[in-house]
């Protein structure tokens, strides 16, 4: 498979991993857009958030926790942080792999812009 993540996940290609349990690793984003921008990512390779199903909700469910406890480990918990999936190329899905970005260290606009 010619996938980005899978290479990383399989340490094909180098990546500053701050995290890892059996199911998914978190590692800070190549091109940040805030000060501290990790990838949340299932070692499982799902192309998108249309390809999730039933049998996905546990491991959705430990992402968004790794969030949680990722935010108070950095100390971004209080002042806040954004987690953002995009599916597909409209939304700005570049690496087809399922994965949460994490952004913190800035403040965020709504609408972004």
């Amino acid at each position: 498979m010619d996938c980005l993540f899978c290479k990383i996940i399989n340490r094909e290609i180098p990546a500053s991993i701050i995290h890892e349990t059996d199911n998914i690793l978190v590692f800070d984003d190549i091109n940040p857009q805030a000060p501290i921008h990790k990838l949340i990512i299932p070692k499982e390779h799902i192309s998108t958030l249309n390809d999730i199903n039933e049998g996905h909700k546990i491991l959705l469910g430990e992402m968004l926790l790794t969030a949680s406890e990722l935010a108070k480990k950095l100390g971004v918990s209080e002042p806040g942080y954004r987690t953002i999936f995009n599916c597909n190329k409209d939304a700005g899905q570049i690496v087809f792999h399922v994965h949460m970005h994490f952004l913190a260290g800035r403040t965020f606009n709504w609408p972004p812009g």
